[in-house]
């Protein structure tokens, strides 16, 4: 680790992610010599907190990143697309949140409890991709039984919180709560359909295929980041009246049999898991207790008597910490460590 610190931006500082970053960089003591904070326009001249001092928003720009070694971008992925290139050629090592550059060949596509040696291809561009926050929270679990037993197929049904669709989402299922508890009509904008009181089976763009963008996130990226571009997967992903925390049934059949006790066993011992799995005093994950955590929380775990090498479980996660802000800086922590 360089002596000092480093010199940090982060791209899209005043949306959840980019606040939940600087959260993060001050409970892990983040080597931070120098912080230049970027959104866009409309966000220039705010002061955010970080280490009780004020700093004042920069407009983001092609020439904002001079001097910058790390750079961590959730500003969505069209500003990525524009500002990445930009803040790699001047230097900075891009840590990128979106969807830009996640299944570009010369791009790393990481968790780093999973594949972390995989950050070494950031020299091919400067740019490491953060996976879809339900990829990391569904994966997690996945890889130590994958690596014991290999999986063969995986199938995936999501109950998204509502954070993940930003805070205009969230402040409109708090409005339409409101509304219906004062007996008043509830208005519909950020969702196709209502969000409190529902469930909604639609998240991001349906494609030709029946799936949605969100579903295929999950197949292509978990395919990427494990090295087995072979594994089958099917993915239903659902938005659900939840404020923070993602949560995802899984359901996976494995070449060699994993027995419940072995599960519990890989899940105990993989960093980043938390095993809450005692159903007879109704213990297991669920948003409520997730939210705020950094641990990914799986319970519920059962064999399937449907199939002979068949596993059920329940995987819940913080969607805008693992999610998303801190597995990102997990990412810079391991490029510090190992290559910077």
């Amino acid at each position: 680790m360089k002596k000092g610190g480093y010199r940090v931006a982060v791209a899209g500082a005043t949306g959840a992610v980019g606040q939940v970053m600087l959260e993060c960089f001050q409970e892990r003591k983040f080597p931070v010599k120098d912080l230049r904070l970027l959104a866009s326009e409309r966000s220039v001249g705010k002061t955010l907190k970080f280490n009780g001092q004020d700093i004042k928003v920069e407009k983001l720009g092609k020439d904002s990143f001079s001097g910058i070694e790390i750079a961590l971008f959730s500003a969505g992925a069209s500003r990525s697309k524009e500002f990445c290139p930009s803040a790699a050629e001047a230097g900075a090592v891009c840590v990128d949140n979106s969807s830009a550059f996640r299944m570009e060949k010369d791009i790393p596509l990481v968790v780093p409890e999973i594949n972390p040696r995989d950050i070494a291809m950031y020299k091919n561009k400067g740019i490491i991709a953060n996976p879809n926050c339900t990829t990391i929270v569904a994966i997690m679990p996945v890889k130590p039984l994958h690596d014991f037993g290999r999986v063969k197929r995986m199938v995936a049904s999501s109950y998204q919180a509502v954070s993940g669709a930003g805070a205009r989402a969230m402040a409109e299922l708090d409005a339409q709560v409101r509304a219906y508890a004062r007996g008043e009509s509830l208005s519909v904008n950020a969702f196709p359909h209502q969000i409190a009181f529902n469930l909604i089976p639609h998240i991001d763009v349906f494609l030709e295929n029946g799936f949605t963008k969100e579903e295929m996130k999950l197949l292509n990226e978990s395919r990427k980041i494990l090295g087995d571009p072979e594994i089958q997967v099917c993915a239903t992903t659902v938005r659900v009246p939840v404020f923070r925390a993602h949560s995802v049934s899984m359901n996976l059949e494995t070449e060699k049999k994993i027995t419940v006790q072995k599960a519990r066993e890989l899940f105990s011992s993989f960093p980043g898991l938390k095993l809450l799995d005692e159903p007879s005093s109704n213990s297991y994950p669920m948003p409520l207790f997730a939210a705020g955590k950094d641990d990914c929380y799986v319970g519920r775990i059962r064999e399937d008597i449907s199939v002979k090498n068949g596993l059920c479980f329940w995987v819940v996660g913080d969607q805008l910490r693992k999610g998303a802000a801190l597995n990102a800086i997990q990412i810079a922590e391991v490029l510090i460590r190992d290559y910077l």
